[in-house]
């Protein structure tokens, strides 16, 4: 596929070229603040922030090299979502089933008669058996809102009901208890000091900054996400990508899935719940745009650590649940809000001759399509 493909006017036409101010700025940029560096800076000094307030309030128990390891544990499960839930939120979807998910592959994958497929061949077959739930969950998502056109947040939606309903009628609403050594030895051992499940966390970053930023289909991701239509015209098979994405949220969930199995040693349907709101949450405040077009892995790894470590930081220092669901629901408001005033600083609003936007998130999906991304960060 050729950039000249992508160049046939309107939302078609490529992005400014790097460094160069976009039209009706008078030669003035959007600012540091406002590029993709800019913003990462800004998560880090948010983290910093939020580690000084714990270091200062909890000075004894926030620095504990134990707590630090706590922390990072029960970021794991949210991060390795999280980059699913990224690649969907770029690709200008949403995933609320991701909760739901993780409960259903969890208790599939702890059934009597996996556990004891597991004891007969080896305790692998729990994981493919979570991965495999999750991807089959993500694919039937993919494949109602690709093909049925159905709109992505009523049709996660619709999977979360239905995917909790069919764990609690599989688990019989019971907790089940793994009971294969071997899944759990491997599982919740350490590496070097580190645990294991906050390395599975680190390789799926990676694995998803690689497929992000260095693949074609990170390009398609961005291009569909900044304008499906654009992207369409430009060769791309819009339904097919958005039906991988969906797969790929899955396999996500799959994934944390076991990761829970290890950390709780059960599988239950009452797994995951309320974990889209802090994926979600978690990918907002790390510069995802909700629009789509717009994201990183680096930003969605540094905003699932913030979310983390503000709600550590709460319980040490002993504030209700309720304060803490106050708290997180004002800071995706500004997150939000945020995201918005950066935007318009890009000149995400301004409007080319044609009628669509010539810079940001939608005219920038042809230079995405054309080898480029609109924000690989």
């Amino acid at each position: 596929m050729t950039g000249s493909t992508a160049t046939t006017g309107g939302a078609g036409a490529p992005a400014p070229a790097e460094g160069r101010a976009p039209e009706g700025t008078n030669g003035k940029g959007p600012g540091f603040m406002a590029g993709p560096a800019g913003r990462l800076l800004g998560l880090v000094v948010a983290l910093g922030l939020l580690c000084i307030v714990g270091a200062v309030t909890a000075p004894e128990r926030f620095v504990d090299i134990d707590n630090v390891l706590t922390i990072l544990r029960l970021a794991a499960v949210i991060g390795v979502v999280s980059v699913g839930m990224t690649f969907v939120i770029i690709g200008g979807g949403i995933d609320l089933s991701v909760g739901a998910l993780v409960a259903l592959s969890s208790v599939w994958a702890t059934t009597l008669a996996t556990q004891q497929m597991a004891e007969d061949v080896h305790w692998i077959v729990m994981v493919i058996t979570a991965i495999a739930v999750g991807a089959g969950a993500g694919l039937v998502n993919g494949v109602v809102i690709a093909y049925g056109r159905l709109v992505a947040f009523i049709a996660t939606l619709a999977m979360l009901a239905a995917a909790r309903g069919l764990a609690e009628i599989i688990a019989n609403r019971r907790t089940q208890i793994v009971q294969n050594d071997g899944f759990l030895d491997f599982f919740g051992g350490d590496v070097l000091g580190i645990p294991g499940l906050v390395i599975i966390w680190a390789l799926v970053s990676v694995a998803g900054w690689i497929l992000l930023n260095r693949t074609t289909f990170g390009r398609h991701t961005f291009a569909v996400g900044g304008n499906a239509e654009a992207a369409r015209l430009a060769g791309i098979r819009v339904q097919w990508h958005t039906l991988k994405l969906y797969v790929l949220s899955g396999v996500t969930c799959g994934i944390a899935a076991v990761m829970l199995m290890a950390r709780t040693t059960t599988g239950s349907s009452t797994h995951g719940t309320l974990l889209e709101l802090e994926v979600i949450a978690a990918v907002v405040i790390g510069g995802t745009l909700l629009t789509g077009g717009r994201g990183t892995i680096v930003g969605t790894v540094l905003g699932v650590l913030i979310f983390t470590t503000l709600e550590n930081v709460f319980t040490l220092n002993n504030l209700s649940s309720s304060v803490q669901a106050v708290a997180q629901g004002v800071i995706i408001v500004l997150a939000v809000l945020l995201q918005m005033r950066l935007a318009e600083g890009q000149g995400f609003g301004r409007r080319s001759r044609s009628g669509e936007s010539s810079f940001g998130p939608r005219g920038a999906a042809a230079g995405a399509v054309a080898g480029g991304s609109s924000d690989a960060g």
